[in-house]
């Protein structure tokens, strides 16, 4: 039977950027009469948020990620400002330690260079600084190391997520389970969002937070949206002879890539493949424990010592929102269909920019430009132009 149904804004996608876009639109000084959250899983299985790592960090290459984060800081900052005396969120402000071999340390100095210009305390250290800092670490094949002295560490992802979630719902936000299976349209607008339980809903604006499946929400509407899943693995470590230090030390990248820190008593740790060695993206039940014992292990036992004896006690998949053009967002309306919003291909990225996209977001939809961050430069048009805007500094 046919559900018919009106909203100013359709959300499709209720993880954490869906939920930010809800929750920007619904706390706006001028608010939307109607906000439908369309989320095809409520119990988030496969969602990519509580399946991340948490990381917020300001190290990036490209203006827009770093402001993109430290509007998260802010938000962190302000917590019970924002969401009421009894909002919880821990931040647990250790740092990321990135580290680069003499081929990469002009690109490392560049980073920190643009970090600095808009206020992140990004500190470069020599090898002999960085084993007196962290005297856990061997500097065999370093040449620089980049380390944020503040703002940048990890947080629960699914404890911002419920935040954004729970505060867009108080204020009249409907999210509902159900999957997107088509659209209607008429003179270059979407008119009507069509679902698998048989709703029919007449939207003035839809807005495309679908994560993963952003790439195949955009095919149903006839847009070609570069993103697709990736999947990643996390894999969890115990090291019964790290000393405290170690333990509470920062997230940490070698110069392959290969990355860990700390999680309570144990460590979190992994890598992203190469494009050949990209695995398969279903099936996150499944484990390929091949890239912890040929890379990510060997790797961390030559880093840092005390690695050396290693227990594997556990791993989970994730999938990430991968924008296969330029690993950056995409942030806009679509051009042609215009009241087609996206917010996607954030890979890997979203928890710590999901705040300020959906803002954007809200911004667009209620003034029709961007109002407090210029995200001109991560819209449509470099997607359809070809022409990528890439983020040197993708973990």
């Amino acid at each position: 039977m046919h559900q018919h149904e009106t909203a100013d804004v359709v959300i499709i996608g209720g993880g954490i950027i869906g939920s930010a876009v809800a929750y920007a639109l619904t706390h706006a000084a001028t608010t939307p009469n109607r906000v439908i959250i369309i989320e095809r899983d409520l119990a988030y299985r496969e969602a990519s948020t509580p399946r991340s790592a948490g990381g917020i960090r300001q190290q990036f290459s490209t203006p827009e990620n770093i402001l993109l984060s430290q509007a998260t800081l802010h938000l962190i900052a302000n917590l019970k400002h924002q969401f009421g005396a009894d909002a919880e969120l821990s931040f647990h402000e250790k740092g990321y330690l990135i580290l680069a071999s003499a081929d990469g340390q002009d690109v490392l100095r560049q980073n920190a260079a643009v970090q600095r210009s808009l206020g992140a305390k990004t500190c470069l250290l020599q090898p002999n600084e960085l084993t007196s800092r962290f005297p856990w670490l061997t500097s065999d094949g370093l040449a620089l190391g980049s380390y944020g002295t503040s703002g940048e560490g990890w947080i629960d992802p699914t404890a911002l997520l419920t935040l954004l979630r729970k505060a867009a719902i108080t204020k009249g936000a409907k999210l509902v389970a159900d999957t997107v299976t088509g659209f209607a349209k008429s003179g270059g607008a979407i008119t009507t969002v069509q679902t698998a339980s048989g709703r029919q809903i007449s939207a003035g604006i839809v807005v495309n937070a679908a994560g993963p499946w952003s790439g195949a929400v955009a095919n149903l509407a006839g847009i070609k949206l570069p993103v697709e899943p990736r999947k990643r693995y996390v894999y969890v470590v115990d090291c019964r002879e790290a000393p405290e230090d170690l333990r509470r030390g920062p997230l940490t990248v070698d110069p392959n890539g290969v990355w860990f820190r700390p999680e309570g008593r144990t460590f979190i740790c992994g890598v992203s493949p190469s494009e050949a060695d990209e695995p398969p993206a279903t099936d996150l039940d499944h484990i390929d424990y091949a890239p912890y014992e040929n890379c990510v292990w060997p790797a961390l036992a030559t880093r840092v010592r005390y690695f050396e004896s290693l227990k594997l006690m556990n791993a989970w998949a994730g999938y990430y929102d991968y924008n296969t053009l330029d690993q950056n967002a995409i942030i806009d309306r679509h051009p042609e269909i215009r009241n087609f919003y996206m917010a996607t291909g954030f890979s890997g990225h979203g928890l710590q920019q999901a705040y300020a996209a959906g803002r954007a977001i809200a911004e667009l939809i209620l003034y029709d430009s961007f109002t407090t961050i210029d995200l001109t430069r991560f819209g449509y048009a470099r997607i359809a132009n070809k022409q990528p805007l890439f983020e040197l500094n993708v973990i």
